[in-house]
């Protein structure tokens, strides 16, 4: 059974609260694409097919350096403009703000354990039964955690900002977020 490797992204840097949306899908695509390749292996007993290998490849690779940009995208561009606005309706929704960067840390280190056991088993080709366990309630810890963060975000906060934050803002945000991944976006 094939593996898709990614999701194209519907969103350009001048749409910057389309384009974090866009990488929630991919955020979602990969880690389902780790917890098929752990289904697909019998919970990594079975060693790894050449294509599991580079599934599993291609999602340790995104978690370790895309979704860490898309931390920084929020934390560093996008809620510190919303924090600056002056909305007093807003300011409810900027205790959501705190939670979400809570979030952000929890899945950090939960991907840091999970990218730990996902080396070892490109090393080994197998998993140790205790590895397997652990990889599988980390992968759905996850699953949780993002499931919760992404729902708030994508039909709470992304709508917030698209009202709070005027176009040069915005605008802005993108840059940053191009900036980021080593692109030139103009301001």
């Amino acid at each position: 059974m094939p593996v898709k490797l990614g999701v194209r992204a519907d969103h350009s840097f001048d749409q910057p609260l389309g384009l974090l949306s866009d990488c929630h899908r991919r955020i979602e695509n990969f880690l389902e694409m780790l917890i098929r390749v752990l289904d697909q292996s019998n919970n990594g007993s079975t060693p790894l097919s050449d294509e599991q290998r580079r599934a599993l490849e291609a999602a340790l690779k995104y978690f370790a350096v895309a979704a860490p940009r898309h931390t920084q995208d929020e934390e560093q561009s996008l809620f510190p403009r919303m924090r600056a606005s002056n909305d007093a309706s807003a300011a409810q929704a900027f205790e959501r703000l705190d939670a979400l960067e809570h979030d952000h840390r929890e899945a950090d280190a939960a991907h840091a354990a999970v990218d730990r056991i996902g080396r070892q088993w490109l090393d080994a080709a197998v998993l140790a039964p205790a590895q397997s366990q652990e990889i599988r309630d980390l992968l759905h810890q996850l699953r949780d955690l993002y499931a919760r963060h992404i729902e708030v975000e994508d039909k709470e906060l992304f709508p917030l900002a698209a009202r709070l934050l005027d176009e040069k803002q915005l605008q802005q945000v993108g840059s940053e977020m191009a900036e980021r991944r080593g692109l030139n976006h103009p301001r």
